[in-house]
């Protein structure tokens, strides 16, 4: 099988729809998984299965906030067949509730 690594930014809309079947809810800290890439950077991804394929997608606030938006009907796409996504959001602060 092969492994890919996947920007938010390179998403096609499968992979997205894939994400979004997997975690609909939005994914957890138990849901990434961390290793560090060919230029020894760590990389925190979620991890989506196809038939031939193993999809490791980089975790960034605009990748939470494409899932949340992603609506299976209605989405842009580019010329290379790629999700569009607003590159002007602002990154969420997530912040810990106190219990």
């Amino acid at each position: 099988m092969k492994r890919i690594i996947v920007d938010y930014k390179k998403l096609t809309p499968e992979l997205l729809k894939l994400l979004t079947e997997k975690f609909p809810d939005g994914y957890g800290d138990k849901d990434i998984i961390t290793f560090d890439d060919h230029h020894n950077q760590t990389i925190e991804a979620v991890e989506v299965k196809t038939e031939d394929s193993i999809y490791l997608v980089k975790v960034s606030s605009k990748l939470h906030y494409t899932m949340s938006n992603f609506d299976n009907d209605n989405f842009e796409i580019n010329e290379l067949g790629n999700v569009i996504v607003d590159n002007n959001i602002e990154p969420t602060n997530f912040k810990e509730e106190k219990e």
